[in-house]
């Protein structure tokens, strides 16, 4: 009896207790406002890089050159890559189209789609990878 008396006034281990008990539920708080932080980064990044290659087709377009849209994917790939972007291109996914239906007369209109999966820092949790997409048009005037 005495015996029992002394291990219920103990308290010596109620903080691994409850830390125990809540620690896993805050890491996994913690992880997931990262992981929203670098979704937000990323999309941001996506936006970014889309405005650069539509500067890049614009001006290019200025000065009489006639971009492929391969010749724009494989620059927005390379603009994705590099600084200040530094995404990984294997989750990336660029298309550029020419617009089935031209909206401006006397502009080509292209639409660019880029895809890209953001990597995960919660598949302990089950939480695999994050699809983003963000599109735009782009449009052209020929000099």
């Amino acid at each position: 009896m005495r015996l029992l008396n002394s291990l219920r006034r103990n308290e010596s281990g109620s903080v691994a207790v409850e830390f125990a008990l809540v620690g896993p539920v805050l890491i996994g708080m913690f992880l997931g406002v990262l992981q929203i932080g670098i979704g937000m980064q990323n999309y941001n990044a996506l936006r970014g890089i889309s405005a650069d290659v539509s500067r890049y087709a614009v001006v290019n377009y200025q000065t009489a050159n006639r971009l492929s849209t391969s010749q724009l994917e494989n620059y927005a790939n390379g603009v994705a890559a590099n600084a200040p972007y530094g995404l990984n291109r294997s989750r990336l996914e660029v298309s550029i189209s020419t617009a089935t239906t031209q909206r401006v007369a006397g502009a080509t209109e292209y639409t660019m789609t880029l895809n890209y999966d953001v990597p995960t820092m919660l598949g302990i949790m089950g939480i695999g990878e994050i699809p983003l997409s963000y599109s735009r048009p782009i449009f052209v005037v020929a000099a």
